[in-house]
């Protein structure tokens, strides 16, 4: 007989601190964008990504 595998994924938290830190990085570049459609679409592209240029800038200041 086939046995039940139980899956318990516990990242919930992780995803939900993502999620609020996406929509506060949206808030923040929308909000600073000119207002125009292709402004709040960069606004939101930037607020996906805000985290490369983050890490870009920590291992550049360390020099690595």
């Amino acid at each position: 007989m086939a046995e039940r595998v139980r899956v318990v994924n516990k990242a919930w938290p992780w995803g939900f601190v993502f999620l609020m830190a996406y929509v506060g990085a949206a808030i923040y570049f929308v909000g600073h964008s000119d207002g125009s459609f292709w402004g709040v679409i960069l606004g939101l592209l930037q607020a996906l990504i805000w985290p490369v240029y983050v890490t870009y800038h920590v291992l550049e200041l360390i020099h690595v």
